[in-house]
């Protein structure tokens, strides 16, 4: 083997961390990190069950617990028998954290600088590292050389939120909003661009409200500029979820404008009915999210919409989620991500009058086939069309600038960018031969 491997949940941003902490835990044959989600109790779960299937499959490594919710309940990680240690997120990226015991303490003697003292959240033991994450300012330095088993980049330039959505423990596991300085994310698309990697995925937790905390009038529209401005040999750049309600001018005129700028925007809707997100403390109304893709479609009626949409909140009736399933063809949604609702303990929401489970699993069950309906359509769409897309590592699979899932018939050189012709579509995947 060569150092250690990553098992990673959850979103883009924890992805981009995990090949920062390859970097960080290089040489370390004998370990498993496990960087984890917690934006729903299911995720949890997962993250346990992976735990138990790790050690199973590898009874002497040592098993690393990090990411959300190893920070929001660093405890319930502790206390299983199968884990080595319980890392915070602020924790995960220090380096001197996965070495053995024996070669940390001969770290500490070879005179290492220990980073700078956090307040403990849980307590700090031999087994268990985790800080106030509150306490936390600044964004983890972009450690990033190579990313393994990706085509595409994923570079943080935001960490943390601000706001408090009733139902989210995020905020508990990510802290407040902070940005990563202009310069460090040009210096970080740059290196990467260098390293032959043609699409660039910025990340972070609430990635629109980029900038406030930083000297000058600086928003992720600015951020976004500036990298093409000095990395013009970006082919292609995308976003992850972003907040509709925080699209400032600049960002709206390149995602209209740009055409390295890609054609495909997630948003966080949440709900499609205007007392669920009240009762959310979400900062949209439904007019507002029909609005805006109703703007950016008439600029650009190529961008595709993608969402993520809870099924099932507290007070949530029959009439509420109906407004909600209507959004998903008023917002021409087809990268749908649908979340049955689940409480998470310690927010607002869990206090709430909750909703049958059986009722939870038959609405996200009724979002999700009316997604899967409309995706198909626009997937039958691009049959005879030409894409443009970036092969993965396999040689044979890929995604337009759209996000349409694309696969070859025959194998191309990976990490590059191919012209497509679309020739049917499969299994929810368009079918392509290389275009001339």
């Amino acid at each position: 083997m060569a150092g250690p491997d990553l098992i990673t949940l959850g979103c883009r941003l924890n992805i981009a961390e995990s090949e920062a902490i390859r970097t960080l835990a290089k040489d370390q044959d004998d370990l498993v990190i496990i960087n984890s989600c917690a934006v729903t109790a299911e995720a949890v779960r997962r993250t346990r069950q992976a735990i138990r299937r790790t050690h199973r499959a590898r009874p002497d490594a040592r098993i690393v617990v990090t990411g959300c919710a190893a920070q929001t309940d660093p405890a319930m990680f502790a206390a299983m028998p199968e884990v080595t240690q319980v890392l915070g997120n602020r924790e995960k990226m220090e380096a001197e954290h996965y070495l053995s015991s024996q070669r940390r303490l001969g770290s500490h003697a070879a005179g290492s600088t220990p980073a700078p003292e956090i307040p403990a959240f849980a307590g700090m033991t031999e087994k268990v590292k985790v800080s106030d994450i509150m306490a936390v300012r600044e964004t983890a330095p972009q450690l990033a050389s190579a990313f393994a088993e990706h085509a595409r980049a994923f570079v943080e330039v935001q960490n943390g939120c601000d706001h408090r959505c009733t139902f989210c423990i995020i905020p508990y596991g990510r802290g407040n909003s902070r940005s990563a300085p202009a310069g460090a994310v040009n210096a970080t698309v740059n290196a990467m661009v260098s390293q032959g990697f043609r699409e660039i995925v910025l990340t972070g937790v609430d990635v629109t409200s980029y900038g406030p905390d930083l000297p000058g009038n600086q928003t992720l529209g600015t951020l976004i500029q500036r990298i093409f401005q000095q990395v013009p040999n970006l082919p292609r750049l995308r976003l992850s979820s972003i907040d509709s309600v925080e699209i400032d001018d600049t960002l709206f005129d390149l995602i209209c404008n740009e055409p390295r700028l890609m054609p495909h925007l997630h948003l966080s809707l949440q709900s499609g009915d205007d007392m669920i997100l009240k009762r959310m403390k979400r900062r949209h109304s439904r007019a507002d999210a029909i609005r805006i893709v109703e703007k950016i479609k008439a600029k650009r009626p190529e961008v595709t919409i993608g969402a993520d949409i809870i099924a099932g909140f507290p007070t949530e009736t029959e009439a509420m989620f109906e407004n909600s399933l209507k959004l998903v063809e008023e917002c021409d949604i087809v990268h749908g991500h649908i979340f049955p609702y689940s409480p998470r303990a310690g927010t607002p929401a869990a206090r709430m009058p909750q909703v049958e489970h059986a009722a939870i699993k038959e609405r996200a069950k009724r979002l999700r086939l009316a997604c899967e309906a409309r995706r198909d359509t626009w997937l039958k769409s691009l049959i005879g069309s030409t894409q443009s897309v970036l092969v993965e590592r396999d040689g044979l699979n890929g995604h337009a600038e759209n996000f349409a899932p694309v696969r070859f018939r025959s194998p191309l050189p990976p990490a590059e960018i191919h012209k497509a012709a679309i020739v049917a579509l499969e299994n929810g995947v368009l079918i392509a031969q290389e275009a001339a």
